[in-house]
């Protein structure tokens, strides 16, 4: 008792640091609750900056309280969090945040992997240390192995910067991300094609079905021209922000160039599709449908036109599973759920990486795109099956919250843990649990900015537009790091839940901005 104590005393003095809106049993109890019961079904086999019994005292004092009508989505939500605190590492070159807990043979400086870079860095932006995330940054622009995976660092740093705006840290890392970005147009942008080329494992996709599988090692893919593109167009944002008008201008012509480009070459006027373009043979494009084709509307790169495509996330011929997304769509013959051969395949396995993706992309095209062939219903539908995915059965009957590499679609089985461990053991392939807790996607982003419906914009900018279902009669989101600002939200239809009054309601620093009757879109200036 006499250690336990400190520990709660500092986790909840927080409370006095921020205005407290949400009531004690739906914020700091729950949390309190969640942890406790995380510890408890824990092996806690790999311990960085924050153990698991600092976990409670961490988590009070640096993320955002959730609270909404479903469990699942609630406890995964404080799941994703008490795991992601297991991967800060704090370094002589300040934090970093690492996608395996044990030390792996292709990371790099300090076990870190540039492949997740972009999703730590969406999903770090929320917690109240903002230095985390900020080092983290700032990491990357020395880093040697920064290209060793396909990551889009300049637009991730941007994002970052707005939730978090930090002009300084913008202008002075400018240089490394115009270096980055001249690498990747050295090494993969084709000067005839003059699109980029990736290898499908490269991507962090190994094995799949218009790669590997088929030994079209490399390729034209929507993933790397997509990012490549954010990286152009952010650059011409920068730029602006920094008022260096030849980079706006250049930058900008960039970014509009291989749009078209992507619109026009990867995409599959048969099967309405993004797909991959085999290099070598300019104009043909594989012949099935792989879940990394929405990698486009993660920018906002497709016209309205290719909407179409988002009806393949409806229909269990596609991607649609009990457990997930699949990475590739389930009517193609060459679909595999394998455990024979390498443990990580991306040719019919859900993956939370590109889950994540795709649901930001679907965000994305709820918010910004007219047509209706999918709305904030598919969007929570979705999220609700992600969320729900976090579950391990153990040996002894026992259901944890879990988190790991590629997913049965049907089973739920985690594949690439029952893949290792057949090979060795449970030691698996020199690494006992090598995937659990696997830090490789986002969950916690995706409630904020889908869910809850925090959308970024320029300057003080910030639209408010939850997909929560109409059904639900409350929700909150509490104490959200935002433009300098803690804003809260929720929704209580009958006042009843919060005791704050009833109706849809916004508050900046503790004090009201927005009172509405309804839940609806709501744009404000921090």
């Amino acid at each position: 008792m006499k250690r336990i104590l400190p520990i709660l005393i500092g986790a909840f003095a927080v409370l006095s640091a921020n205005a407290q809106i949400i009531p004690n049993q739906y914020g700091y109890d729950k949390l309190s609750q969640y942890v406790d019961k995380f510890n408890d079904d824990d092996e806690e086999l790999y311990i960085n900056e924050y153990p698991n019994h600092k976990a409670k005292e961490f988590l009070a004092k640096n993320i955002p309280l959730f609270d909404c009508p479903d469990e699942s989505i609630n406890a995964t939500y404080y799941f994703r969090w008490w795991t992601f605190r297991k991967h800060i590492v704090k370094t002589e070159k300040g934090h970093v945040i690492t996608e395996f807990l044990p030390k792996v043979r292709w990371s790099g400086e300090f076990n870190t992997i540039a492949c997740p870079a972009g999703h730590h860095i969406r999903e770090g932006r929320w917690l109240k240390d903002s230095q985390i995330i900020g080092d983290y940054v700032k990491f990357w622009s020395t880093a040697k192995h920064i290209r060793r995976y396909t990551f889009w660092y300049a637009n991730s740093a941007y994002e970052y910067h707005l939730a978090r705006p930090n002009e300084q840290m913008l202008k002075d890392l400018y240089p490394a991300f115009k270096k980055n970005l001249q690498a990747w147009e050295k090494s993969n942008f084709s000067k005839t094609d003059k699109l980029f080329k990736q290898k499908d494992g490269a991507d962090g996709m190994e094995i799949s079905i218009s790669g590997a599988m088929i030994m079209s090692w490399i390729g034209y893919r929507a993933t790397i021209n997509s990012y490549m593109f954010a990286e152009y167009e952010t650059m011409a944002k920068i730029a602006q922000l920094l008022g260096i008008k030849e980079d706006v201008k250049y930058y900008t012509e960039k970014a509009e160039d291989l749009k078209k480009r992507i619109n026009t070459y990867l995409w599959d006027k048969k099967d309405n599709f993004y797909k991959v373009m085999f290099c070598g043979n300019f104009g043909q494009l594989s012949d099935v449908r792989e879940l990394h084709g929405y990698t486009p509307w993660y920018f906002n790169i497709p016209p309205e036109e290719y909407s179409v495509a988002w009806e393949q996330i409806k229909c269990k011929d596609g991607f649609k599973s009990k457990w997930g997304l699949t990475s590739a769509e389930r009517r193609d013959p060459r679909f595999r759920l394998s455990y024979i051969g390498h443990e990580c395949q991306w040719n019919g396995p859900v993956w939370p990486y590109s889950t994540s993706i795709t649901l930001t992309a679907l965000a994305n095209f709820v918010n910004n795109y007219k047509s209706d062939n999918v709305d904030k219903d598919d969007y929570y539908d979705a999220l609700k099956t992600y969320a729900d995915a976090h579950r391990r059965t153990t040996e002894d009957g026992r259901i944890v919250f879990w988190i790991d590499e590629n997913q049965h679609p049907d089973t739920g089985d985690w594949i690439s843990r029952t893949v290792l461990r057949n090979w060795n053991g449970p030691k698996g392939w020199d690494y006992i649990e090598r995937g659990k807790d696997y830090n490789h996607s986002t969950f916690n982003d995706l409630i904020i900015t889908g869910l809850m419906g925090i959308r970024l914009g320029e300057g003080g900018k910030v639209v408010i537009n939850p997909l929560a279902p109409d059904s639900w009669d409350y929700f909150a989101i509490e104490n959200v790091p935002c433009k300098n600002k803690m804003l809260t939200i929720l929704w209580d239809e009958d006042g009843s839940r919060y005791n704050k009054g009833k109706g849809f309601m916004i508050f900046a620093n503790g004090k009201k901005i927005v009172q509405k009757d309804s839940v609806q879109k709501v744009e404000i200036d921090l």
